[in-house]
């Protein structure tokens, strides 16, 4: 059977079934009592042998967890079986307190709300172990509300030794910023694709709290007459499932020069001001562009702006021609 990890722990990881020379395998947390708000991370340290990640199931409800994200990293951000790893949360003083990774940090997978599974492409997978940059996953799991009974939150992951031709990566674009008290606002966010590479996005995940109304993602080009084309990768309602979703147009590439943005409107019916940040009592505005290449991935995956107020699209990134 196809070997993905050098287990640490039994009662983390189980290979479970073998089929078509690819196995599923569960990472899972070892039995944590979270507290409300508790962002916990447990990491796992790859064999020598070359994985190719292709498919992604949660083992949990929206109840338990209110989203899981999977890295791969490097070097985990602590040697520990859990430790806290919400940096910008509410510390929890039973566990040690780390970032997800010690090192360069990659986005594979995201969850919430729950979102079915999802199977890549055929012959697209994220490349792990062996000789590749990551060395680890680390599940980061966010427990919105206390548990009294020991949790087992996990995912169950396809994975192959086969070389798969098309590499896979995902890219996340978020901002910071502040919703004002009992008024709609959108928070965006471009960056221009420095790395020559040529991007095929094939699905998209959009993820806020509750006051958010749409989030979109657009891919940008600009013509000799600096007049500005927008392209739409997609559009969601942030409360419906969280899953990954096909884009758009299948045919799209996105490429050295070109930009991609993202837009999250959200709608605040409090009367209190409301950070980006981590908790449940805050926002966030994420939009995941999942994409395959023909050769390398980039090596920054992470696209940043402050947010409202202080980036709009048509000042700080200088668009024109923005879709309302």
């Amino acid at each position: 059977m196809p070997r993905l990890y050098l287990l640490s722990s039994a009662t983390i990881l189980v290979a479970i079934a073998t089929y078509c020379n690819a196995t599923t395998s569960q990472i899972r947390m070892p039995g944590v009592v979270p507290e409300a708000d508790s962002y916990l991370c447990t990491s796992l340290e790859l064999s020598d042998q070359e994985n190719y990640l292709t498919g992604f199931k949660a083992l949990t409800t929206k109840g338990t967890a209110h989203h899981i994200l999977l890295f791969g990293c490097e070097e985990p951000g602590s040697d520990e079986l859990v430790w806290d790893c919400g940096e910008m949360s509410k510390p929890d003083d039973s566990l040690p307190r780390a970032p997800t990774c010690g090192s360069k940090p990659a986005i594979l997978y995201a969850w919430a709300l729950d979102a079915p599974a999802l199977e890549l492409p055929k012959d697209v997978g994220f490349q792990v172990g062996g000789e590749s940059n990551i060395r680890h996953l680390v599940m980061q799991v966010h427990y919105m509300h206390a548990k009294q009974e020991p949790d087992e939150t996990g995912l169950e992951i396809t994975h192959t030794e086969e070389p798969q031709p098309k590499l896979a990566a995902t890219m996340l674009l978020v901002t910071g910023g502040v919703l004002p008290k009992n008024k709609t606002e959108s928070f965006e966010t471009a960056c221009v694709i420095e790395e020559d590479v040529v991007m095929h996005p094939f699905a998209y995940r959009t993820h806020t709290h509750r006051h958010g109304k749409e989030v979109s993602g657009y891919l940008v080009k600009e013509d000799r007459a600096q007049e500005d084309h927008w392209e739409l990768i997609g559009k969601r309602d942030p409360q419906l499932p969280q899953m990954f979703v096909p884009v758009e147009n299948k045919e799209m590439t996105i490429q050295q020069g070109d930009m991609v943005t993202a837009r999250c409107v959200m709608h605040n019916n409090e009367n209190r001001d409301i950070s980006m940040g981590a908790t449940g009592e805050d926002e966030m505005c994420n939009f995941y562009i999942m994409y395959w290449t023909d050769g390398d991935v980039m090596h920054d995956n992470t696209c940043y702006s402050p947010g409202a107020p202080d980036y709009r699209w048509g000042r700080e990134a200088n668009l024109n021609h923005i879709p309302k």
